[in-house]
């Protein structure tokens, strides 16, 4: 399998997006994160980045285009195009098999509109087998901490997703739901998450609010 997940170190950006930073909508200086992800494809080759909305569009890449699609899901079954989704405490799924691979943006609403589940579904039609998944870097249960009626919400269809702070406020742990939705479907799961707002070598909107994107690529 051929997937990379970054952290925010190694860039030029500088102040709350020091320093590889890899969004271009977080208010950083356009030509620093240039420069960045020019950086990450010296190694990668050809990356397609996507606008994401917190949907659950997912579009099949067959050529890297230079506007960045509005998805939450790239699907390709072209080797030698990285696909790159970016996170501050989402997760960041990557989805892998011989035929295709995927990126994918999984956040609270990701989770509840089935974006994982769609994109399986995309990779199965066009001929996927046996797939893995990596879970990277993400929020943990005990940190995000919501209000009751989000916790309800999620929970009374995720129930894995239940979890609570430290101080016994309602959190949800939205790394071990997606865990259940993908076993759930036959993927096998490698989580390689660790909490973004507790390491400091990690982008995390919820500790900083201004900040920068890390990235998880894969590709064929």
């Amino acid at each position: 399998m051929n997937y990379r997940f970054t952290n925010r170190t190694g860039g030029v950006s500088t102040g709350a997006f020091a320093s590889l930073n890899l969004g271009t909508h977080v208010g950083d200086e356009l030509l620093a994160v240039m420069e960045n992800r020019r950086l990450v494809a010296e190694s990668l080759g050809s990356v397609q980045y996507m606008s994401q909305v917190h949907g659950s569009r997912v579009v099949v890449i067959e050529g890297v285009v230079d506007a960045d699609p509005t998805a939450d899901a790239l699907v390709t079954g072209i080797s030698g195009i990285a696909l790159a989704v970016q996170v501050a405490d989402c997760i960041p799924l990557l989805l892998s098999s011989n035929e295709a691979v995927a990126a994918v943006h999984v956040g609270r609403k990701g989770l509840v509109n089935g974006v994982a589940q769609r994109t399986v579904d995309v990779m199965r039609e066009m001929g996927a087998g046996s797939i893995t998944a990596i879970i990277g870097p993400a929020i943990c249960g005990q940190c995000y901490e919501v209000s009751e009626e989000l916790f309800q919400e999620v929970t009374s269809i995720y129930p894995e997703a239940n979890s609570e702070t430290k101080s016994g406020t309602f959190s949800l742990d939205l790394p071990k739901a997606l865990v259940g939705v993908l076993q759930g479907l036959n993927i096998e799961v490698r989580n390689e998450s660790s909490c973004t707002l507790e390491s400091k070598d990690l982008f995390s909107y919820r500790r900083d609010a201004m900040t920068g994107r890390q990235a998880g690529f894969i590709w064929l």
